[in-house]
């Protein structure tokens, strides 16, 4: 009979509370505005909508449900999309400064969708889905080139190539992205707000994408946790405990690129979430991918609902990128981290 230990455990109390920290978050986002409203007015009109019940006058249905709500759900489901891909990155590199915003990933994939936006690349009939399968394509085809050169350039595959590469990568995508918005004519304003993070105008229609994307991705991620934690000690090693590295290598790559596709067709780029998150929340719950994942989904929704807030409140009326804020906090992160990895293994 298999024991499970308590670092191998999943703990019920652990994600409540944190699942109690994103809902109180969540009704703070929605309540606090250019035009703050009473919580219990928050909850009342959120409430009776989801149960058809009529709103008390006095208070704004349309403010509430119908504009801040999705905007703060989109928010959370992106923030929580972005820290699960950071950490199944990291986890497998075995590199805490892996992320898809510094591997090219996020560059990629916003390639694509400019692309889609500036010349109409799309499915016919089939508009926003043309833009996000462009999206998740040429994040997958990045992700593909960059661990291709790296393996041309060090066979052995080491995380510090990769990332190397993968920077080196995201300049060039950068190039790619100023020849689009060059030729993109009267379309350049809209791809470079976009281009900025945000989510300002997303609906309930980007709600429910967002959430089928996590759903569906998402689930893929969780499921190869052991896998995770056995590339934690070498592909070598994982393969003589049964794992299928070849296998579990693609399979995690793909979710990862098509729900990082999906996010930032949807939101722009947003950087630093997957950095940020996953490796604060590993000192929290500790590098057991069984419940550094889960938990990183609860403070990456979190943390970019916080970023946003932040974001549209910060120089009111004036409305700042989501992206600018994330970068801004990820930049000084990132160089921590940095400090911090270099000093452990001196």
């Amino acid at each position: 009979m298999k024991i499970k230990t308590q670092a191998e455990g999943f703990r019920p109390i652990e994600y409540l509370v944190f699942a109690a920290v994103m809902l109180a978050t969540m009704v703070l986002c929605v309540t606090v505005g250019s035009a703050s409203i009473p919580v219990k007015d928050t909850v009342t009109a959120i409430w009776n909508t989801i149960f058809g019940l009529p709103i008390p006058e006095g208070i704004s249905q349309s403010v509430i449900v119908f504009v801040r709500l999705p905007r703060v759900l989109s928010v959370a489901i992106v923030g929580a999309a972005l820290s699960i891909c950071g950490g199944a990155i990291q986890g497998l590199l075995r590199n805490p400064l892996a992320d898809a915003s510094n591997m090219g990933v996020s560059s990629g994939a916003a390639v694509g969708a400019a692309l889609s936006m500036a010349f109409g690349l799309t499915i016919p009939g089939l508009a926003t889905l043309g833009t996000m399968v462009t999206a998740m394509l040429f994040a997958f085809i990045s992700l593909v080139l960059i661990l291709t050169l790296s393996y041309k350039i060090d066979f052995s595959l080491s995380t510090n190539t990769i990332i190397l590469i993968g920077m080196i990568f995201t300049m060039f995508a950068s190039s790619i992205l100023t020849l689009i918005i060059t030729f993109a004519g009267e379309k350049t304003h809209n791809i470079i707000f976009w281009l900025m993070g945000s989510l300002a105008s997303a609906k309930f229609k980007e709600v429910l994408i967002l959430l089928g994307a996590l759903v569906i991705f998402g689930s893929v991620i969780l499921h190869y946790s052991r896998e995770l934690n056995a590339f934690a000690i070498g592909e070598d090693n994982a393969r003589h405990i049964g794992v299928n590295v070849k296998r579990s290598k693609y399979i995690i790559l793909i979710a990862i690129s098509a729900l990082i596709g999906i996010c930032v067709s949807i939101g722009g780029q947003i950087g630093f979430v997957g950095l940020v998150i996953p490796h604060m929340t590993r000192m929290i719950v500790g590098p057991n991918h069984k419940r550094l994942l889960p938990a990183s989904i609860f403070s990456g929704a979190t943390f970019l609902m916080l970023a946003d807030l932040l974001a549209r409140t910060l120089l009111n009326p004036r409305e700042l990128p989501i992206g600018v804020v994330t970068s801004f906090v990820g930049a000084f992160t990132f160089v921590f981290i940095f400090y911090r990895t270099r000093k452990a293994k001196e």
